[in-house]
């Protein structure tokens, strides 16, 4: 029990970045969360059995070595993200006779591949140039595309090659997310692309059939499988093919939709053919595993990127530990579900000048509910937060000894 008390999460802590390589064997996965000191004793039964987990990026020569490339500068767009707004979820819809062909090929026109040039060196100290392949989302009509951080990482050059073959060089890389394997790149002087429509990555369901989309091998463009959603909420440590760099990726979607090398960035799609993922690991010894980061989690920066011409994650600032039966009976929770707000050291859980610590909330809280969307059920702390942009204001539904209060709190950017 002692050991249960020690794991601590830091909701908003930074994921480790990694580069652009052929998968390899790790030597262990499904590890910690972000921040966390130590493993639930769940966590520790899945590593006893662990998979090798590997970035579904391609490198095409060699390796690619991970450089952070932080924000480049910024763009601002004028025409909004294609969002649902008639009230209906594309995620209660099934595919049926044919719908599969007609969804791939019409998300399709809004899959792009992404070939990046890197500066690399060899055993002799000598330099020369590589390439990598992923994939990539168009999310605006004038060129907002949406992909996974490994994808980019280290590239002196991005070239995204449409559906239709027309080819764009040196793409800008305008912002990466500081806590999750995303990336924002904007291709210039252009008001006719395709973008894809962004479902609710929030309704999704154990056994919905899903698609997805992507660069497999880096060769065949707009490969489509299909399959279904696994589980969600997955907790996995991914690694690249020298197998020194790691990332671990939390609240992630399981598919069984197969995902391969060249995939990394695409998009899972939904039924309704909406994304509702976006293609990101996969396992080099299970069959039919992969996983992709939850759409919602990427709407808060999407938005103020294209309201304002530049993009901040938004942060609460406190350490939590994610609520389950175990934490529950082990701290005498009245709830099952949720975050608590708890350091077992001499520091509080909240952090100091934080938009936590401005809004009043305590150490011992336990936040259950963002705008009425309940926390763990439906994703973690840190994916619900990064729906909203800096300055927004949201209402958290706190238990405090024992009682639910509601509690404002009005978010920043995550600092630098």
């Amino acid at each position: 029990m002692e050991e249960e008390k020690g794991k601590i999460v830091e909701a908003e802590e930074k994921i480790e970045e990694t580069s652009t390589t052929e998968p390899k064997k790790m030597e262990e996965n499904f590890t910690k969360e972000p921040g966390k000191s130590e493993e639930n004793s769940a966590e520790k039964k899945m590593n006893k059995n662990a998979i090798p987990i590997a970035l579904a990026s391609l490198a095409l020569v060699f390796g690619v070595t991970g450089l952070a490339l932080g924000w480049l500068g910024y763009e601002k767009a004028s025409t909004p993200i294609t969002f649902l707004n008639d009230g209906t979820d594309g995620n209660s819809a099934n595919f049926v006779e044919g719908s599969i062909s007609d969804i791939a090929e019409k998300v399709s026109k809004s899959v792009v591949s992404i070939i990046t040039s890197t500066k690399a060196t060899d055993f002799f100290g000598q330099s020369y140039d590589s390439s990598a392949a992923g994939t990539g989302i168009i999310v605006t009509e004038d060129g907002y595309i949406l992909t996974n951080k490994h994808v980019i990482n280290g590239a002196t050059k991005v070239t995204v090659v449409l559906d239709d073959g027309t080819t764009y060089e040196d793409v800008k890389v305008v912002a990466t997310d500081p806590l999750n394997d995303v990336a924002y790149l904007k291709i210039d002087d252009v008001s006719d692309l395709t973008p894809a429509k962004l479902g609710d990555s929030k309704t999704i369901s154990v056994g919905q059939q899903v698609i997805a989309i992507g660069n497999a091998l880096g060769q065949y463009q707009n490969t489509v499988t299909s399959g279904i959603i696994s589980g969600t909420g997955r907790s996995v440590t991914a690694s690249d093919g020298t197998g020194r760099n790691t990332e671990t990726l939390s609240d992630m979607i399981q598919t069984d939709a197969a995902i391969n090398s060249g995939n990394s960035g695409g998009p899972l799609v939904n039924a309704a053919g909406e994304v509702i993922g976006i293609n990101t690991a996969t396992s080099t010894s299970a069959e039919n595993m992969g996983f992709a980061i939850p759409i919602s989690s990427t709407k808060g920066m999407l938005n103020q990127l294209i309201e304002t011409g530049k993009a901040e994650r938004t942060y609460l600032g406190v350490y939590s530990i994610e609520i389950t039966p175990e934490i529950a009976k082990a701290y005498n929770l009245p709830v099952s579900e949720g975050v608590y707000l708890y350091s077992p050291s001499s520091y509080s859980a909240i952090i100091k000048n934080s938009p936590a610590s401005k809004s009043g909330l305590k150490d011992k809280d336990i936040i259950t509910k963002i705008n009425g969307t309940e926390v763990g059920k439906t994703g973690s702390l840190a994916n619900l937060i990064g729906e909203y942009k800096p300055g927004d204001t949201i209402q958290l539904t706190v238990v405090r000894e024992g009682k639910e209060t509601a509690v404002n709190v009005t978010l920043e950017g995550y600092p630098n």
